[in-house]
């Protein structure tokens, strides 16, 4: 009994002796490994076009012996490569040597010619211009589509018979048949004049650069005209010349003029453009456009000033005539989405709204008379996927399980036989295919790289993994990494908040650790989700093996649960975020292993305003901050953005000024960090400037960089490695081993 005892407890010891060599045996992660070897990157899988034949998608696959990307052709019950559509050492253009480096691909209707850009410049944040070619599969011909300049968002007509897109402020198009360019519009004009492109404000606030679209038979071309003559300009100075550069373009700041903007039919036969109506107000928004299946019959979306009000309108394309068929109101304001979509019946469209409290689906006939709700329950439909009217059955994300997940489920138009098709707890989106067979599902979890899979529709049975970034999770085995743990904690007022939180990998609960509260906190958004962080959440770990704690809380006005949480800040945006991100630091303070005269926060963007907010209105609870890309005034952001969640500036004068962290930075306490890009066209380097004055007049010390020519993403080439080095830096002095005292 003795020995086997003996033998037991030695066994015991060798195994944990083991175990500490093994954890003694791995590797800090560097910020060299995060920003610049790229040693997590994680692997997806990218270019995937569904075939008109369900049973078919094609992909992009590098050929490393010809250093080409071939057009791989793939069975979807196998997952398996059945044919090299395109050889990438054939895609030679007339007149050039050497295969065309694609940055992307688009097939024709028929399949018998594919579209391919090239050359991509990147101008805002979705918009771009670039070379496009037309190569025909069965003459492996490569044509060069204009040779008038790089063009924008070149489109095939669904009759595969031409090609529109945008260029220089107007709208062309080339017949295929002929290669004849024909150019639709003649006025458009830089920062004035704007046909088939979203203005700056539209881009970034409605989420669309391309603004033009094909009607169904491939006939006719329904496209925006910005107005921009009246928007104010804003001057960027670029530097690196001896002379610097000025960069003027429009864009409009809260309570200014906006573009006017108007929606125009264009008969590709006739050569004629009709205006469709959208009724005399002229400071509205037309926040989409779209075709319903009936070749002459658009849907447009238009918007008061205050987004208040939405309105579907249905315009005749031929005589412009329209009439609204659907209104909706709000107390706050109203979400755009992509959901609205007509059934191939012709009799009826789904429109998601969160008219009852939550967003879910609604059946409408074609008239706007409510069928049916689809959808209900206390959780959001996160986005509609699409509808496969044959077998009745909807698709869509929701929040459901929770909201820190999204899930795919499928629904009869009648609300029934509801049916969860993704089983892993964690974070999906889908790529679903046209016939609603097959769709790809890219999963992730908190401490759990993406995974690609390809399922069956019906049922979700897994087909195959296409990626399961093995080779990434074998290579985190080998460092230290410490886990991400869910959380969640009540403020005064009994508003349940949820977090996360990682530690050290050798964390004592009997010691006291300084925290790092990680902020965005704007309206809809949300930090706290149980999906795969990416490279910050691999920063993350380079402070928690320096000894900091991080930790992330979703404040009043972040999404997935439901309109009146969200909504909760309306006409006051930052007054309750900072207090509920305020509440927080003092409950991580009141926990025993929190040293609470050593807690921080840092914020980009939105959470750069948090940062400065928690340092300036924050009670003293933040030891230091670190803001990049901050607003600091609202009175300087655009129109769109500001005024959803603030009305104008003329209408609310105090909800703009009351949380300008402008007006309080005489109460600044702790340690500042303040950057800036000198060429973000989103948030202006104007509100850091405006924000060190503040300072300066207050007599209160901060440091501050700026990085030249750098947009609001403050990144590219070695940009991510140099600010996080400097973050990382400001930490260890300021917050993990303070030197100084605050004063």
């Amino acid at each position: 009994m003795y020995i086997k005892l003996k033998t037991n407890l030695l066994a015991a010891a060798l195994l944990c002796f083991a175990f500490m060599a093994q954890a003694q045996q791995k590797k800090d992660i560097t910020l060299e490994d995060v920003y610049r070897k790229g040693t997590f990157r994680a692997q997806s899988v990218y270019g995937v076009n569904w075939m008109n034949d369900g049973q078919f998608y094609s992909s992009q696959v590098q050929d490393e012996q010809n250093k080409v990307n071939d057009i791989v052709k793939y069975d979807v019950t196998t997952g398996k490569p059945v044919s090299t559509i395109i050889e990438g050492e054939n895609l030679v253009a007339e007149g050039s040597t050497t295969p065309l480096k694609y940055s992307g691909y688009t097939f024709s209707s028929d399949e018998k010619k594919v579209l391919f850009s090239a050359e991509r410049e990147q101008i805002y944040r979705r918009s771009s211009k670039a070379d496009y070619y037309i190569y025909d599969i069965a003459s492996k011909k490569l044509t060069k589509l204009s040779n008038g300049g790089k063009q924008m968002y070149a489109t095939f007509s669904p009759d595969a018979k031409r090609v529109a897109f945008a260029r220089d402020n107007n709208m062309f198009v080339v017949d295929l048949g002929n290669m004849k360019e024909t150019q639709i519009t003649s006025d458009g004009k830089f920062n004035s004049i704007i046909n088939g492109y979203a203005d700056w404000v539209y881009e970034e606030e409605f989420s669309f650069a391309q603004g033009f679209h094909w009607s169904p038979d491939g006939k006719k071309i329904a496209f925006y005209t910005f107005d921009e003559t009246s928007v104010p300009e804003f001057n960027m100075q670029m530097w690196g010349d001896l002379y610097p550069q000025d960069y003027k373009f429009k864009y409009p700041k809260a309570g200014e003029a906006n573009s006017k903007v108007k929606v125009s039919v264009y008969d590709v036969a006739s050569g004629s453009t009709v205006k469709m109506d959208t009724g005399n107000e002229a400071d509205i928004y037309i926040p989409r456009i779209k075709w319903t299946n009936n070749p002459n019959l658009l849907s447009i979306q238009k918007m008061n000033r205050l987004q208040n009000t939405l309105e579907i309108l249905h315009a005749n394309a031929t005589t412009g005539k329209a009439d609204v068929v659907l209104k909706e109101t709000d107390k706050a304001y109203i979400d755009v989405t992509d959901d609205l979509t007509y059934l191939k019946d012709g009799k009826h469209f789904i429109h998601s709204s969160e008219v009852k409290g939550f967003n879910h689906l609604y059946l409408y006939n074609m008239s706007g008379k409510l069928v049916r709700q689809i959808t209900n329950g206390n959780w959001e439909v996160s986005s509609y996927v699409g509808y496969d009217e044959k077998n009745d059955r909807l698709y869509y994300m929701s929040t459901e399980v929770s909201p820190l997940e999204r899930h795919l489920y499928s629904i009869s138009s009648k609300g029934k036989k509801k049916q969860r098709l993704t089983t892993e707890a964690g974070t999906y989106s889908v790529n679903m295919s046209d016939d609603y067979k097959y769709y790809l599902a890219y999963h992730s979890a908190a401490n759990v790289p993406t995974t690609v899979s390809l399922h069956t529709a019906k049922d979700g049975k897994l087909i195959k993994v296409l990626e399961d970034n093995q080779k990434l999770k074998n290579t985190l085995a080998q460092y230290k990494v410490a886990k991400q743990e869910f959380f969640d904690m009540k403020t005064a007022d009994g508003t349940q908040l949820n977090g996360w939180m990682i530690k050290p990998t050798d964390f004592d609960p009997n010691k006291k650790y300084p925290v790092l509260m990680f902020v965005y906190g704007g309206p809809g958004s949300q930090t706290v989700t149980n999906s795969w962080g990416g490279t910050n959440y691999l920063w993350y770990q380079v402070l928690a093996n320096k000894g900091l704690i991080v930790v992330s809380v979703d404040n009043r006005g972040t999404g997935a649960r439901g309109a009146e949480f969200k909504k909760s800040t309306y006409a006051n945006l930052g007054k309750y975020e900072i207090e509920d991100q305020v509440e927080a630091a003092k409950w991580l303070g009141n926990q025993a292993y929190v040293d609470k005269n050593r807690i921080g926060i840092w914020g980009h963007s939105f959470g750069g305003y948090m940062t400065l907010l928690g340092l300036t209105k924050g009670e003293g609870v933040f030891r230091a901050g670190i803001s990049v890309a901050p607003v600091t005034s609202w009175r300087y952001y655009d129109s769109i953005y500001t005024e959803r969640f603030l009305k104008t500036p003329q209408e609310n004068a105090a909800g703009y000024d009351d949380n300008s962290p402008l007006m309080f930075a005489d109460k600044l306490q702790g340690d500042l960090l303040l950057i800036h890009g000198t060429g973000d066209d989103n948030v202006h380097f104007q509100n850091a400037v405006a924000m060190q004055d503040a300072l300066i007049s207050a007599n209160k010390q901060f440091e501050s960089f700026y990085y030249p020519n750098r947009n609001h993403g403050v990144g590219g080439g070695i940009t991510s490695l140099h600010r996080f080095t400097m973050m990382t830096d400001f930490l260890q002095r300021k917050l993990i081993n303070p030197t100084e005292v605050n004063q």
